[in-house]
Order: structure tokens, then C-alpha cells, then sequence
């Protein structure tokens, strides 16, 4: 898969889902990737300030 696929893909679900938090664990399940993938795009997605990661390790939209 395109990893500007997956960049939209998960944006779409953190939109749908309003105050989603997940660990880097759970978002290679849900999203089906291996763990170098979803953490590759997770990071494009924290670069480009959609994302970031708590405190506690997770990952949540900007601004929730």
C-alpha cells in the first residue's frame, strides 16, 4: 500500500473517531501493518502536527 493512502486512511478513522487514543500497538492492529510501517506513518503524521504522542506513550489527534 501507497503511504499516502495510509496517511489518508488513518486520518479518516482519527476523524471519525473523536478523542481516539491509541498505543503504537493497537494502531498496527487496527490499521493491519507491521510495526516499522505504522511507525513510519505514525510519525509523518506527527510531523505534519495531525498527531502527537501523550505522555503515557499513545497516540492522539492534535488538539484532543
Amino acid at each position: 500500500m501507497k503511504v499516502h493512502l495510509l496517511v489518508d486512511r488513518i486520518r479518516g478513522e482519527f476523524r471519525e473517531m473523536p478523542g481516539l487514543q491509541l498505543t503504537l500497538t493497537q494502531a498496527q492492529r487496527l490499521f493491519g501493518l507491521d510495526p516499522a510501517a505504522c511507525r513510519q506513518v505514525i510519525e509523518l503524521l506527527v510531523d505534519a502536527s495531525f498527531l502527537r504522542w501523550t505522555a503515557s506513550g499513545t497516540i492522539v489527534q492534535v488538539g484532543d
